[in-house]
């Protein structure tokens, strides 16, 4: 069923565990995402960029069907918009919530700018998730456990200034492949959990490690974005195959069996295995004549 992200995340909010937000950006990851999700009972959301794909509108279509007739709860995000325009993008294509990254321009800038979206978002239904701090490239990021870190007061301060949904927090992690071993603080990460008022979000969750994705679900964070590990889930997956010979036209099943194992594991370490709920009135409005007529 799609619900909106508030739902999801204010489940996990409530109950202590973290839900994994998948990069899914195409119909094969998209159905590989949401088969392992309804395998292992649990909610899911999905994440979709402009860095993915150009057919949005189209896309998002194919989102929506899949996500009505799952039987667990998915939500669907337009991951790292960096401008009003890719911003207003992911809202004219239908996506219930998008995530408005300014997190690279001073705090005075972000606030305005978020705000501004907001504003235009709420509007039309859509929720809104940013970023403050900067969780950087792990390639050239110094992953030392200080760099461009979120401050707690200033990030209860954001969330009352802007409106926003949900806060992604910079703890120590970093997009993409680590150069380095990743150091979380915790302790910022309880003190964040404990000053700010909205569900707050991981980013770089990719080679952060079971244990510390485990531990920050446990200790505040209810969403965690995950991209470059099913890639690689993916690709290790047809390397195991070989795919010789006639083998390559099981290309595609074999490259989603990949993919739809990793995201088993995260389910479980994340700790949201088991989770889902089922619930008509959790589908937005313009779902539920499908759903009751599909019944």
């Amino acid at each position: 069923m799609l619900v909106k992200l508030s739902e999801i995340l204010g489940n996990a909010r409530k109950r202590g565990y973290g839900v994994p937000a998948i990069s899914a950006a195409n119909e094969f990851t998209l159905r590989a995402c949401i088969e392992a999700a309804e395998e292992a009972k649990s909610p899911v959301i999905i994440l979709t960029g402009y860095y993915q794909t150009d057919g949005i509108n189209y896309y998002n279509r194919i989102i929506e069907d899949f996500s009505c007739r799952a039987s667990v709860p998915v939500a669907a995000m337009w991951d790292h918009s960096s401008n009003f325009k890719e911003s207003m993008r992911g809202i004219r294509a239908g996506f219930g919530s998008i995530m408005v990254d300014r997190s690279s321009l001073p705090y005075e800038q972000n606030v305005a700018e978020v705000n501004e979206m907001v504003h235009i978002a709420h509007v039309v239904g859509v929720e809104v998730e940013a970023e403050l701090g900067h969780v950087g490239s792990g390639v050239n990021y110094a992953v030392d456990g200080n760099s461009a870190l979120t401050v707690p007061a200033e990030a209860a301060s954001f969330v009352k200034e802007t409106g926003i949904d949900c806060l992604a927090v910079a703890i120590g992690t970093a997009h993409g492949v680590y150069k380095g071993e990743p150091k979380l603080r915790f302790d910022l990460l309880e003190e964040l959990a404990a000053k700010v008022s909205v569900p707050l979000v991981l980013h770089g969750g990719s080679g952060t490690g079971d244990d510390n994705i485990a531990r920050a679900c446990r200790s505040g964070i209810c969403k965690v974005n995950v991209a470059n590990e099913l890639m690689r889930a993916c690709l290790d997956s047809l390397l195991e195959d070989g795919m010789e010979g006639n083998n390559i036209y099981r290309f595609w099943p074999v490259m989603e069996k990949g993919y739809k194992q990793k995201c088993l594991h995260l389910f479980d370490v994340c700790g949201c295995s088991g989770k889902a709920w089922a619930a008509s009135q959790g589908l937005s409005p313009k779902f539920r004549m499908q759903a009751k007529t599909e019944a």
